[in-house]
């Protein structure tokens, strides 16, 4: 089951889908709440994690077996829940160029989230460590002409974490925006007050040097990787 970080819908998928079809595997690749463009400012207020997070569940629910399930950028603390909430339903939990924060962890506290959140210009998400690698003009046009505003609530508010068993889920975390020595070194140092990852009893990295959209950048790669992470799993 594949989730879309910020900004983006199911569609961001379409091309990594098809490989993992071909591979033989069942992929979902959802639009989450707040993803359609046809929703109102009012609508998007109303909708935070917890919107999102049973959407993910009901769509887990209507699937026989265990689920891999795969959340790319924003979308990383998004399956941490789900997992929380589902530990044994999930076989397996693959963040790309993401990852699990602690509980109390906000993307942006200063996000109003009674305000839509806009996507920020290349230049700006590049400054703030998103690899733009590989996304020539057409993909910028591509991604640009068809994101919508995150709803603020997704960014603003902290997430809340309370079942251990969440740790003992394999993950897979695929490192597109830096190396995966330069992701440990931040597990082990700056970033260890804000993520899980160092508490994880199973957990695997794996390199695609890329942007931070490989399903956009490297769509083949990335349905590789993810093909080789959920090798055991049933669907994905």
């Amino acid at each position: 089951m594949l989730a879309h970080g910020f900004w983006l819908g199911g569609w961001v998928w379409d091309d990594v889908v098809a490989h993992l079809t071909a591979a033989g595997l069942v992929p979902h690749a959802l639009d989450l709440p707040g993803s359609d463009p046809a929703l109102t400012d009012a609508d998007r207020a109303a909708i935070g994690w917890p919107q999102q997070v049973a959407a993910v569940r009901a769509a887990i629910e209507r699937l026989d077996g265990d689920v891999v399930l795969v959340g790319h950028s924003g979308a990383g603390q998004l399956v941490q829940l789900v997992v929380d909430q589902d530990p044994g339903r999930i076989k397996r939990v693959i963040y790309v160029d993401s990852g699990p924060t602690r509980a109390g962890f906000a993307v942006n506290p200063e996000a109003s989230p009674t305000e839509p959140y806009p996507m920020p210009s290349w230049s700006e998400l590049e400054a703030d460590g998103n690899s733009l690698a590989g996304l020539d003009d057409a993909m910028r046009t591509r991604i640009a002409e068809r994101a919508v505003p995150e709803p603020g609530r997704i960014p603003h508010d902290p997430i809340e974490l309370s079942n251990p068993a969440r740790l003992d889920v394999p993950a897979t975390v695929i490192c597109t925006s830096m190396s995966v020595a330069q992701m440990q070194e931040l597990v082990a140092g700056p970033w260890a007050p804000v993520t899980e990852l160092g508490e994880l009893t199973d957990v695997t990295y794996l390199d695609l040097p890329t942007s931070h959209w490989p399903m956009v950048t490297e769509p083949v790669a990335l349905a590789r990787v993810l093909v080789a992470a959920a090798d055991a799993a049933p669907r994905v």
